[in-house]
């Protein structure tokens, strides 16, 4: 996959991202997502969200709580708005639609490399988090020793 396509299909994704004012929660709108992930007819998106659902719950989560049914104003052409049936994913649920997605769009394909890559680098900074804590347990220990060792020191 080309660079400019890689950092292209980055920056829509992040820019998409919504917060919730009250909550700080972060979201993607399917609807947005659809488009982004190179899916042209909503039926067509919602079976691949169906599967990531059901990926959701047979992992152990609510589904309720990465997936939920939401109604948004849209604008038509002629200047009106009405309200649609859309979802509010979060980065797990994105996640999920991701892995169950068209291997073959060049978007789902990278879709599936960015979540990996985020995992990892989740993954390595959990790992360095836990290295610098087990660091200063041994540190904590070497002092509290010689402080131990010196109140002996001093009693003999």
């Amino acid at each position: 996959m080309k660079k400019e396509i890689i950092v292209q299909l980055h920056g829509s994704f992040e820019k998409s991202v919504q917060k919730d004012t009250e909550t700080g929660f972060e979201f993607w709108f399917a609807r947005d997502l659809q488009n982004l992930l190179g899916y042209s007819k909503w039926e067509n998106f919602v079976k691949v969200i169906e599967k990531a659902r059901t990926a959701c719950k047979t992992a152990g989560y609510e589904a309720a709580d990465h997936f939920p049914d939401i109604r948004k104003m849209v604008s038509l052409g002629s200047g009106a708005q009405r309200e649609i049936d859309d979802i509010a994913l979060t980065r797990y649920a994105c996640y999920l639609i991701a892995q169950n997605g068209d291997p073959t769009k060049e978007q789902i394909a990278f879709a599936q490399t960015y979540f990996a890559v985020q995992t990892r680098r989740q993954e390595i900074i959990e790992k360095r988090l836990d290295e610098v804590e087990r660091i200063t347990a041994r540190k904590k220990l070497t002092h509290s020793e010689k402080e131990l060792l010196n109140h002996v020191k001093e009693g003999i």
